[in-house]
């Protein structure tokens, strides 16, 4: 890391994964901003996580014998967290809601604060129960408790911040927050802002408009999100709606992309905000301790190719048990095993490996090919829905070699990026910013079979370390983009994947060696936290220095 003194840096995010006994995270945004504080622990950076703690998490899937899902919310037990003693208060529609701050410190991490409305003092509902629950007002208070509430937080934990870095639009009412601070010890608005500019470091993920969250303006205002600016200088700021990236971009002084390619098109995405950053394009990275069994770096560091397959071995047999206690299907260890688990949102495609299903499913039926999925959607996305349905029928069409893991968690993601032969990823370019499950995969000596997008086009050397699907196509019509890429998963699943499976082993065992080399550093953590210490980070504090 720099030489530089480094600046003091408290991370605001709405969700975090650092294991599966904190249930507040969703999927990639969570898992990420995980890893990252995990990153910091243990290259000494000086980070403070800020977020939630969400009572009932983000709701536990429960499969329906229509093939639909339904979603219960439990009480999670979260006893291992550390009363602070601190408590805030954040204005939030004329009430005064108070939250508790939890310090988690386990789990290999920096201090990671949770605020907590859960308080017998508090007017119900509970706005901290739900992750990305309730109504669009219920999501503003959410906000607000984050925002308003994490800046109040580390006031009163007395913590010397010298940067504040927003992981998505989620977190941008703390700028809100610093904004008012400054204007009530006498500075002008357009000096707040200039200040609160400078402080500010902002990481944008959504490649999808849609994706961008955005509020009526009279919604903010209503509910005291706006923390007293007023509806011009919100519509100055965010537009009208009012948009929580843009606002995000406009109130930064340095931003990032999280992929080359999504840098790329973020700022094509976001070229009409005028004064905003740069995008930087910052590739993610992953936790290796978390998620990568040492075995496998530690065999293709020696170029063990036959203690890498044998160490595969055993994680594909640990997949294989954990899939027959969840469901009750027992795979075969020595069929190729394809896993495909992500969020299950459209674009993302979990289906397009049955679109043409006479040249499929003879490969199903004869169990050469055995395919395992997992991803939750949103309890309100019901296209995401329909999608798990849909994978679910195929079970029950094709009930040896195709498996549905339902709750989908860091348990099941932990398992099947290391006990998968290849991992399947194929969304619509350029809708993936990044997928940092590949990421783990590779490493892991399983090998991509992915559309490229995301992180993949860094990665991808075709037939040597993994496989490219399709040449980079785009469209503006889905079923022409889809056409296109479902003929070219055909083509390379099997044309080259499966022949290399079940004849060339050597070459198989090679291309896992490959995998792991190619991809152990350039994607870890640690090369991630750097670039945004080096353009991030330091540039930004110099700027005000």
């Amino acid at each position: 890391m720099a030489s530089t003194p480094l600046p003091n840096v408290a991370y605001f995010c709405m969700e975090y994964g650092l294991s599966d006994q904190l249930k507040t995270y969703s999927g990639g945004l969570g898992i990420l901003a995980g890893d990252h504080l995990k990153g910091a622990k243990d290259n000494n950076l000086p980070i403070v996580g800020i977020g939630i703690k969400w009572k009932h998490g983000y709701g536990r899937q429960v499969l329906q014998d229509d093939n639909s899902q339904a979603y219960v919310f439990p009480d999670y037990d979260y006893s291992f967290l550390k009363d602070t003693g601190v408590e805030v208060t954040v204005p939030v529609a004329g009430h005064d809601i108070r939250a508790k701050v939890w310090l988690c410190d386990t789990f290999g991490t920096v201090p990671l604060y949770l605020l907590d409305t859960d308080l017998p003092s508090n007017p119900e509902p509970l706005l901290t129960g739900v992750l990305y629950g309730g109504s669009p007002d219920a999501r503003v208070a959410q906000e607000m408790i984050l925002g308003i509430g994490g800046v109040r937080a580390l006031r009163a934990l007395g913590l010397d911040i010298d940067l504040y870095h927003f992981n998505e639009g989620h977190a941008l009412l703390a700028a809100f927050e610093l904004i008012r601070e400054k204007m009530d010890a006498g500075a002008s608005y357009g000096e707040a802002v200039a200040a609160t500019k400078a402080e500010v470091v902002f990481t944008t993920h959504t490649p999808v408009l849609a994706g961008n969250e955005v509020h009526p303006i009279d919604r903010l205002v209503r509910l005291g999100a706006d923390r007293g600016l007023g509806a011009d200088r919100l519509r100055a700021l965010g537009g009208d709606p009012f948009g929580m990236t843009v606002g995000g971009l406009k109130l930064a002084s340095k931003a990032n992309g999280v992929a080359q390619l999504h840098g790329v098109t973020a700022n094509q995405m976001w070229s009409h905000v005028e004064g905003r950053p740069h995008i930087h394009a910052i590739t993610n990275g992953i936790h290796r301790p978390t998620w990568v069994d040492d075995r496998m770096l530690d065999a293709a560091s020696d170029d063990d190719l036959d203690g890498l397959w044998a160490a595969h071995q055993d994680n594909k047999r640990a997949l294989i048990n954990l899939i027959e206690s969840r469901v009750g299907v027992t795979l075969d260890a020595n069929k190729l095993l394809i896993g495909f688990a992500r969020r299950a949102v459209t674009y993302k495609r979990a289906n397009l490996i049955f679109s043409d299903l006479e040249r499929i499913a003879p490969m199903l039926e004869s169990g050469q090919i055995q395919l395992v999925f997992s991803g939750k959607a949103h309890p309100q996305d019901k296209g995401g829905q329909a999608l798990v349905s849909e994978l679910i029928a195929m079970t029950k069409r094709f009930p040896q070699s195709v498996v549905y893991l339902p709750n989908y968690d860091m348990e099941i993601g932990a398992a099947l990026t290391r006990g998968v032969d290849v991992w399947l990823n194929n969304p619509r370019r350029p809708k993936e910013a990044s997928g940092t499950s590949g990421m783990k995969s590779a490493m892991n000596g399983v090998l991509n079979c992915s559309i490229l997008d995301g992180w993949w086009p860094e990665a991808c050397d075709h037939g040597v370390n993994g496989w490219q699907i399709g040449d980079g196509f785009e469209s503006p019509d889905p079923a022409v983009q889809d056409a296109h890429d479902a003929a070219s998963l055909y083509e390379v699943v099997l044309g080259e994947v499966v022949p290399t499976y079940y004849d060339e082993r050597a070459q198989w065992k090679q291309m896992m060696h490959n995998s792991i080399q190619s991809t152990r550093d350039v994607f870890s953590i640690k090369r991630m936290l750097e670039h945004y210490v080096e353009q991030l980070y330091l540039p930004a504090v110099a700027e005000t220095a």
